[in-house]
């Protein structure tokens, strides 16, 4: 028996996609909680109940986002992805590949960096987090985005419908 091939991803799929998309951008956007108190804690001042209970939203949504990633995963394996449009060129495979990968690898290296440095004070990992991961991840994006529209708009190929539609 042979299966067929997956031309669409799955409900959960795409609802954890967006979730992720979602609550990824937010932790982007709105680090002004965290930063706030880890430079209180460096400068000596005294850490308000408000500050902790704005950084943990941050901690929060960075472990969801992890929860979501171990998820996520486990249904990319079980329940395979669409191949790629049979006319694009092996550069943008490659180019999809690699974005993908380094997309996967950031969904658990950033939440990790962050617990690292939040739960257990690595200076290294909060660095890390916060630089050159976070600039990363914000070039990853843009990349995704813009290819999204190309495929949409100039090869004129349905890429954005197999996350949007079933």
């Amino acid at each position: 028996m042979t299966s067929s091939p997956v031309i669409s991803y799955s409900l959960s799929q795409r609802l954890i996609h967006w979730i992720m998309a979602a609550l990824i951008l937010f932790n982007l956007l709105f680090t002004e909680g965290m930063e706030e108190l880890t430079e209180a804690a460096e400068e000596g001042q005294a850490v308000t109940p408000d500050m902790i209970a704005s950084a943990n939203i941050h901690a929060y949504v960075g472990i969801v986002v992890l929860c979501l990633a171990v998820i996520r995963l486990i249904l990319r394996f079980t329940q395979g992805v669409p191949a790629a449009p049979a006319d694009e060129t092996p550069l943008a495979q490659m180019a999809s590949k690699v974005t993908h990968a380094t997309f996967y690898l950031l969904f658990f290296v950033m939440p990790i960096a962050g617990i690292a440095a939040y739960y257990f004070d690595i200076e290294t990992a909060g660095f890390l987090h916060a630089g050159p991961l976070k600039l990363l991840m914000w070039v990853l994006i843009v990349l995704h985005v813009g290819a999204v529209l190309v495929h949409q708009f100039v090869w004129k190929t349905p890429v954005a419908q197999r996350m949007i539609k079933g």
